[in-house]
C-alpha cells in the first residue's frame, strides 16, 4: 500500500537566515523584495509574526505597526535551493523525495517506515532532526499526497493517518487544504461551505457545474480515487569508482595496480565531462570491517592519472592490509571545470604552469600542504594588509607588486617590540635590542611614513627605516607615532635578504 509524508516549513527562509545569523533569533525582522514599486514582505520571523506582521504586507505598513522592524533583502531563488538541499538530505528516509514549492517536501515512504520500527517513530525521527537544525516543521503521513499535504498544513503538527482513513481526516479541514485556487476557495466559503465535510458528499455533477473540474480532481486525489505523480529530485551522482576483488589483497604492488585502474576510470570520466579534481580520497575496505583511507589535494584542477598516482604513491605505505583488502573505492570529493587552454603563436614565456602545479603537488605530498603558500598583492598601504593568500594556483593578481619602495622578503605577521638607542628625533637607531641580542646599526635609510588607513581602523602613523647591522643583516624597523607624543614605541617588522 502506498504511503506518503508531506513536510511543511512554515518559516523556511527566516529559519534559514537565523541559522546563518544566530543573533537574529529573538529579533523582529522580515525578508522583503520589491514588487511593482512596493517593498513586500516575503517572510517574517516569529517575533514579527507576534506583532501581526505577515507575508504579503508592505514594509511601510509593517513599520507603522513596529517601527523597530529590521528589513533584510530577499535573495531570489533561496527557497528553491533550500528545498532541494533539504530534499537531498531526506533521501536517507526515502529513495523518492520531491520538492513541493514554495515551502514543502513530499516523501514516498512506502515500505520505509519499518526500518524505524513503525510510522510514528519514522515521523518523529524526521521532525526531530529537522527541528534540531533550527527549522519549524509540521508533517503528516497518509495514503495519498493530497491528504498528507492537507493535514500537515491544517491539522496537528505530527499526524499519522491510518491506512484507508484519509476521508475522515479531511472532513474538518477548510477547502484550502485541497490545494485549490483562491478564487474557488472564496466561492465555497461565500456559499457557507467552510469545511471539506460540508461538500464532500455532494453529487459530483453539481460540484463540477458550479466549481469546475479542478475541485473534483483535487478531491479525488486526496481521497485516493485519482492517481497523483510527484517529480523526485535527482541528486548529482558522485564522482566515484569501485573495484571489488576476488581474493584479499595484502601487498603494496597489488594495491598500486588497483589504484591505477580506479584512477584511469575516474580520470577518463572527468576528461569526458571537461572536469578535473582538486581533492581525492582512496579507501580500502579490509575483510575485518576496518576502513583505511588516504587523501590528496592539488593546487590546480587535474585529470592527469599519472600525476595523481604519484601523489597517492607516497602515502600507500600508510595503509595497513592486515588480513587483506576486499574492496577499493576512489572518490573525487572536490571537482571543478578545467579552464580552456590557449595556445600561443610564439613561445614568449618559457614556463609550463601545469608542470609547476604538479611539482608543487608532489612537494606538498612530502612536506605537507600547509608548508607551501602563494601570496598576491592587495591595494593597501598598511603592510599587514598589502598581501593576501592566493585561493588557488590560477588566481591572477588584481594589481602588480610594488617596485618603487623596498620591502622585506620576510614580513612578520605581527610587528614585535624592540628597544632602541636613537641620537636625535627622526633619526634612525644607532643600535637596537631584539630577543635579548644587541644589534649595532652601520647603515640606515629612511624614514618612509605610512599612515594608518583611517577608513578601516584608527591609529598612529609609522615611520619605517631600512637598517643594516655591522654583520651585514638587514632589517625593517619602524617608530609608532612621533616624539612629540611622549616616548614612541619601536618595532621590527621584517627581514631583507
Amino acid at each position: 500500500m502506498p504511503r506518503y509524508v508531506a513536510i511543511w516549513f512554515p518559516d523556511l527562509t527566516s529559519d534559514w537566515l537565523i541559522r546563518r545569523r544566530p543573533e537574529l533569533k529573538d529579533t523582529a525582522f522580515v525578508i522583503a523584495a520589491s514588487e511593482r514599486g512596493r517593498v513586500v514582505v516575503k517572510a517574517a520571523s516569529k517575533p514579527a509574526q507576534a506583532q501581526s506582521i505577515r507575508a504579503g504586507m508592505t514594509v511601510a505598513d509593517c513599520r507603522a505597526v513596529l517601527p523597530a522592524l529590521q528589513v533584510i533583502d530577499d535573495i531570489p531563488g533561496t527557497a528553491e535551493k533550500l528545498l532541494n538541499a533539504l530534499a537531498e538530505w531526506c533521501l536517507r528516509y526515502s529513495p523518492i523525495v520531491a520538492a513541493d514549492l514554495p515551502e514543502g517536501l513530499v516523501l514516498d515512504s512506502s515500505g520505509c517506515a519499518h526500518l524505524w520500527a513503525g510510522e510514528h517513530a519514522y515521523l518523529t525521527d524526521i521532525l526531530g532532526k529537522l527541528g534540531a537544525f533550527g527549522y519549524h516543521v509540521k508533517a503528516a503521513m497518509a495514503d495519498t499526497i493530497g491528504a498528507a499535504w492537507a493535514v500537515a498544513r491544517f491539522g496537528k503538527p505530527k499526524t499519522v493517518i491510518e491506512p484507508g482513513h484519509q476521508s475522515d481526516a479531511l472532513l474538518p479541514l477548510p477547502p484550502a487544504a485541497l490545494r485549490l485556487d483562491p478564487l474557488i476557495t472564496a466561492r465555497l466559503e461565500k456559499l457557507g461551505l467552510y469545511t471539506i465535510g460540508s461538500f464532500i458528499k455532494m453529487p459530483r455533477s453539481a460540484l463540477r457545474r458550479r466549481f469546475g473540474m479542478p475541485l473534483l480532481s483535487r478531491l479525488e486525489q486526496a481521497l485516493g480515487q485519482h492517481p497523483e505523480v510527484i517529480e523526485p529530485i535527482k541528486p548529482i551522482a558522485p564522482y566515484q569508482e569501485r573495484l571489488p576483488v576476488l581474493e584479499p589483497i595484502k601487498t603494496a604492488t597489488a594495491i598500486e595496480i588497483a589504484l591505477k585502474q580506479l584512477l584511469d576510470l575516474l580520470c577518463h570520466r572527468l576528461d569526458k565531462e571537461g572536469l578535473g579534481l582538486r581533492n581525492c580520497t582512496f579507501k580500502a575496505y579490509r575483510i575485518d570491517g576496518n576502513i583505511q583511507q588516504i587523501e590528496i589535494g592539488t593546487n590546480r584542477v587535474s585529470n592527469h592519472a599519472a600525476h595523481l598516482f604519484k601523489l597517492f604513491e607516497i602515502k600507500i605505505t600508510t595503509l595497513e592490509p592486515a588480513l587483506g583488502f576486499e574492496l577499493f573505492l576512489i572518490e573525487a570529493t572536490k571537482v571543478e571545470a578545467i579552464p580552456a587552454a590557449q595556445n600561443a603563436l610564439w613561445n614568449t614565456v618559457n614556463q609550463n604552469n601545469a608542470e609547476v602545479a604538479e611539482l608543487l603537488d608532489r612537494l606538498a605530498g612530502k612536506v605537507g600542504g600547509h608548508s607551501i603558500r602563494r601570496y598576491l598583492p592587495q591595494e593597501h598601504h598598511w603592510p599587514e594588509r598589502s598581501v593576501k593568500p592566493a585561493a588557488d594556483f590560477d588566481e591572477k593578481p588584481a594589481i602588480s607588486w610594488p617596485e618603487d619602495l623596498p620591502r622585506p622578503v620576510h614580513l612578520l605577521p605581527k610587528p614585535e617590540t624592540i628597544e632602541v638607542t636613537v641620537p636625535l628625533p627622526d633619526y634612525p637607531p644607532i643600535l637596537f635590542r631584539y630577543k635579548g641580542k644587541v644589534f649595532k646599526v652601520s647603515k640606515a635609510d629612511g624614514p618612509e611614513r605610512i599612515e594608518q588607513e583611517w577608513w578601516i581602523e584608527e591609529g598612529l602613523y609609522r615611520d619605517y627605516y631600512c637598517v643594516e647591522d655591522d654583520m651585514g643583516g638587514r632589517y625593517w624597523l619602524f617608530r609608532l607615532g612621533h616624539y612629540n607624543d611622549n616616548d614612541p614605541e619601536w618595532f621590527i617588522h621584517g627581514f631583507f635578504a
